[in-house]
């Protein structure tokens, strides 16, 4: 491969890694937005914590069947056309947020949100394995996944001061808009891999190391449909589900958590919520640079992304359980804190572990088969969390059944996800038991 073609590689993995990077900054504050107003709608609305729960349980429900037949459509259209309206459907929802009068029209423009955001990380992870080798995925994986606590972290400090100046709807809007030239941005300077025309030499660099056959044919029915036949998808769908009931716990309830349990002010609680995600942005980075050291160590792709997945769910169910018993408001962020970190490590292994363990024209249908099963587990979080509350008038419950189901997720990953997906054609012999 020569230097103009090498330069061009490393010019598309540049700009699609910063884009991805921004846009899941966006695709997190937007999220956050209603978590942290939700004392402020609460209030104007007169919604009891369990209409909240449910209203923040509605995003999670849409995205989950959103994901369902993402992937499909990534994986047949290409993610430049399918991400550049994706962003834009959630951007204008957001906007729209900012004039809603009703918890009906709240409904609406969370399920619009979803629908918008729902092609981002399966997109992620599509592009990561069309334009890095298998050995240098780990990086950019965690560099966009990082996205996710850093959106969260800027999230708290940067809304609360929106939203203590101008007003929720204001912090809607301002949010909202930011996201419209990134759409335009996507759509102008990415190129799906199968459209850049790259050289015999290119393709077969980006192709090395790979445990699965590579192939650029679109995705069938049938292959999509063999994605459910295999072991390894249901341990990835079942191992996700409880880092997913975690990060919706967190992300829907933390700034509540620290005004009502730990009775901090809403801009004090604003810069603690941020401590957690900055933690957890560490982890996220870690979790890329971990695989590809063991990657280097002689570990296979697989292997290389489970040790950290169930490293990171033991250590953040060990570190969830004091943040619930401490009576220290300090000793709880700090406990928090420690649990994001490792909880992070784990989720950025997650979508590491779906680049390397799928054909390429198959990673984002099996990132949003993944992703759409935990999803519907992890969308009782914030509800349930809801109910705990008023029930027990405490987070200390809900936070130790997220800590029990970190536990149940580890086992999945270690018991279940042993080997590769495979495509599936006509008269294929793959199964569960496989």
């Amino acid at each position: 491969m020569n230097t103009t073609e090498n330069v061009h590689i490393r010019r598309m993995q540049r700009t699609s890694v910063t884009l991805l990077l921004i846009a899941g900054i966006i695709n997190y504050l937007d999220r956050s937005s209603l978590a942290i107003a939700n004392v402020r709608v609460s209030a104007e609305l007169g919604l009891s914590a369990t209409q909240m729960g449910l209203l923040l349980s509605s995003f999670s429900w849409v995205l989950a069947f959103a994901l369902l037949p993402i992937g499909g459509i990534l994986d047949r259209i290409g993610t430049r056309k399918i991400l550049a309206a994706g962003l834009l459907i959630w951007s204008l929802a957001q906007i729209a947020g900012g004039f809603i009068t009703s918890l009906a029209g709240l409904f609406v423009v969370r399920a619009l949100l979803a629908l918008g955001e729902s092609p981002q990380y399966p997109s992620g992870s599509k592009v990561v394995s069309e334009w890095f080798p298998v050995r240098k995925r780990g990086l950019p994986i965690g560099l966009i996944l990082a996205s996710t606590t850093l959106g969260s972290m800027l999230a708290p400090p940067l809304q609360t001061a929106l939203l203590l100046s101008f007003g929720w709807r204001a912090m809607f809007v301002v949010m909202g808009a930011i996201g419209v030239p990134v759409a335009v941005a996507w759509f102008v300077l990415y190129r799906d891999r199968d459209d850049a025309r790259l050289s015999a030499a290119q393709s077969a660099y980006l192709d090395t190391g790979d445990d699965v056959r590579q192939t650029s044919r679109r995705l069938t029915f049938h292959e999509w449909v063999g994605i459910f036949k295999q072991r390894t998808t249901w341990g990835m769908i079942f191992g996700f589900m409880g880092i997913l009931y975690m990060v919706y716990l967190h992300l829907a309830w933390l700034p509540n958590y620290l005004q009502r349990e730990r009775h901090l002010s809403i801009a004090h609680s604003g810069w603690a919520a941020a401590v957690p995600y900055l933690l957890g942005t560490v982890g996220m980075l870690c979790s890329g640079l971990v695989a590809d050291l063991l990657v280097r160590k002689g570990l296979s792709p697989i292997a290389s992304r489970k040790i950290p997945l169930c490293v990171g769910l033991i250590g953040a169910a060990a570190f969830t359980v004091p943040a619930a018993l401490t009576d220290s408001a300090v000793a709880a962020v700090a406990y928090i804190s420690a649990a994001m970190l490792c909880l992070n490590l784990a989720g950025g292994s997650v979508w590491g572990l779906v680049s390397v363990a799928a054909p390429r024209h198959l990673v984002a249908s099996l990132g949003s088969i993944q992703n759409f099963g935990a999803s519907i587990g992890a969308a009782f979080a914030p509800f349930v969390t809801g109910w705990i509350v008023d029930t027990t008038h405490s987070f200390v419950d809900a936070l130790l059944v997220s800590a029990l189901l970190a536990v149940l997720s580890a086992a999945c990953y270690l018991f279940w996800v042993k080997h590769p997906i495979e495509a599936c054609t006509p008269g294929c012999d793959v199964s569960v038991a496989a």
